[in-house]
């Protein structure tokens, strides 16, 4: 699905949640090295962002669950035909790690995070647009200061507790992406429906525009059916709906 955009759509809460954690473990991978104070508001801002995630359900039970049915799944097609043996026990085998990593965690991930009384004092302020002013937070503001090998120790410290819910959840994303073909399909009129199958439900949805394409998709729908249609941007208004047939390649994954 090379020179594409990818608009992906989740058809259940667990994937949400999945897809939701890793948009911000890429901010933060992509912020923590920065050198500027900025960054380092970025990657803060990526932290409390998933510990907000993890305090509101025991996302731990979810992805250790998620990891044994994938690992069930598998083992169940071992001796089907064509299936890399020696490729499926390197999968297991990284699924079981996983598992295990988050079963040694006792307390609920991010109890740490949340306990840290500096770092719940950017998160109060956060909920006021523009709280975390210098005048706001001192001691946030004499920390944004400090030099970059101390930020960089800290933000580290911090991200350390994450890292197993990380791993985990780029597993299981990547396997799920990796679960089927893309498959070429027409809009017709810039409207595509798909009733999905009970008995294998999808996870996700993978639509695929080329790069210079002058529309996107907006995509609804849950474990039985979804609906997509392809809009034309609305920059000075609100978008409409083309009304020309639109070739698009789609990916539903139901690993």
């Amino acid at each position: 699905m090379s020179h594409q955009i990818i608009y992906e759509h989740p058809l259940n809460e667990r994937i949400r949640t999945l897809l939701r954690l890793e948009h911000l473990f890429t901010r933060i991978a992509f912020h923590l090295p920065q050198p500027d104070e900025w960054s380092s508001r970025a990657a803060i801002n990526g932290l409390l962002d998933i510990t907000n995630i993890l305090a509101r359900a025991d996302i731990r039970s979810e992805v250790i669950k998620e990891l044994e049915r994938h690992a069930a799944s598998l083992n169940k097609i071992r001796s089907a035909p064509g299936v890399d043996g020696q490729q499926l026990d390197l999968i297991l085998t990284d699924l079981e790690n996983s598992t295990n990593k988050l079963r040694q965690i006792t307390t609920q991930i991010g109890r740490r995070l949340r306990d840290n009384e500096f770092l719940n004092s950017i998160m109060q302020r956060s909920t006021i647009p523009g709280g975390t002013c210098d005048f706001d937070l001192p001691q946030y503001h004499y920390w944004l200061q400090q030099p970059l090998t101390t930020r960089h120790a800290d933000l580290e410290s911090w991200f350390e507790e994450l890292k197993p819910l990380q791993s985990a959840t780029q597993l299981l994303l990547s396997l799920m992406r990796n679960s089927a073909h893309a498959s070429q399909m027409q809009a017709t009129a810039g409207l595509y429906q798909r009733t999905l199958e009970s008995q294998s439900p999808a996870q996700l949805i993978r639509v695929g525009l080329p790069t210079e394409s002058t529309l996107f998709p907006e995509i609804s729908g849950g474990k039985h059916r979804f609906a997509i249609r392809f809009l034309e941007p609305g920059h000075s208004g609100r978008p409409n709906q083309t009304r020309l047939d639109v070739s698009f390649s789609l990916i539903c994954c139901i690993f």
